[in-house]
């Protein structure tokens, strides 16, 4: 371990320095500082062995700074200014005044409904902020990415979740399917020997090694769809299911924002399945953070608008659809 004099410049020390070069006194820095004569003398001393500068001169008038003296006064300033920022708490964050770039990692299917609404909110809040979205794919380590503070937030619903990072649920959703309103299951209805049997749609696995909720609960009942296409974003899913005969599982609110856009019948399960459990996963590194905190905030709010809307348009109408078609 290091004995050089300067290892033992501490924050008193660098008080009595600026004061001393302010004061041009010992007397005056002693009595402005509350201790006696003697022992700012002793800590003039030791700034001097420190340094290697006598810092402080006899004048005329008193005593003056010597040249590098004049160069310590700055950067004592300086020093107590940055030790007391570090002392201080951090600044109240200001959603509207912030200039910051938040980055936030999704899914692809989460761009259609919950994605622009964290966005719509970002820009009436932060006007001034950025917002990038990271999409997640396979080869993404989005952990490593959380611990670096490459990404603020993640959010995704696969069943494996390291246990190290913080954890809010969202939200959860039921499972349905999407299918083309001509396709002769949507008048004859949606057995389970018809859904194992069909070509179905599925989207493209966005983390390595992880099976779909879908495909793992079926697992479970020793049971196997006939995955035919696969796509890598979700905004694609109402242009193949009108031109095909495929079936598309997914989330209800999900399929329901498109229902009534496209020539697309939303079906029940076939089989029980748990719901899809959406949430959202951060690091300690920014647990604390006044900027990322407002942001899961946002993350929050919006998940709870995306279902209240769901609900609304469920009983609107849809509801009724989704019961007689279960019945058929």
């Amino acid at each position: 371990m290091s004995n050089r004099p300067h290892d033992h410049l501490d924050t008193n020390l660098l008080r009595v320095l600026h004061t001393l070069l302010v004061e041009r006194s010992v007397t005056r820095t002693a009595m402005k500082l509350g201790q006696s004569q003697p022992a700012i003398s002793n800590m003039l001393k030791r700034l001097r062995e420190i340094t290697g500068d006598a810092i402080l001169v006899r004048g005329k008038t008193g005593m003056t700074a010597t040249e590098r003296g004049e160069e310590l006064l700055l950067l004592a300033k300086q020093g107590l200014s940055v030790m007391e920022s570090i002392s201080s708490p951090a600044p109240a964050f200001l959603p509207a005044q912030t200039q910051r770039t938040f980055h936030l990692g999704a899914p692809d299917y989460l761009s259609v409904l919950l994605i622009p609404l964290i966005m719509e909110k970002v820009r009436e809040q932060a006007p001034h902020a950025g917002l990038v979205v990271h999409s997640l794919n396979a080869g993404f380590d989005y952990s490593s990415a959380l611990e670096s503070g490459e990404l603020d937030v993640v959010i995704g619903n696969w069943p494996d979740l390291p246990q190290h990072l913080h954890l809010a649920q969202l939200f959860e959703d039921e499972l349905v399917c999407m299918i083309n309103k001509e396709h002769p299951v949507v008048k004859k209805g949606l057995s389970l020997k018809y859904y194992l049997e069909m070509a179905h749609l599925a989207p493209t696995p966005y983390m390595m090694g992880h099976r779909s909720i879908i495909d793992s609960a079926l697992a479970e009942q020793g049971l196997k769809r006939q995955i035919k296409m696969t796509i890598p974003y979700f905004g694609m899913v109402p242009y193949v299911l009108s031109k095909t005969d495929l079936i598309f599982t997914t989330s209800r609110s999900f399929a329901m924002h498109f229902a009534g856009q496209w020539p697309i019948a939303v079906l029940p399960m076939p089989v029980a399945m748990p719901k899809m459990r959406f949430f959202m996963l951060w690091h300690e590194r920014s647990h604390a953070a006044a900027e990322v905190q407002w942001l899961r905030k946002i993350v929050s709010d919006s998940s709870r608008e995306i279902m209240g809307k769901s609900a609304e348009e469920l009983t609107g109408g849809m509801l009724n659809e989704l019961k007689a078609a279960w019945w058929k």
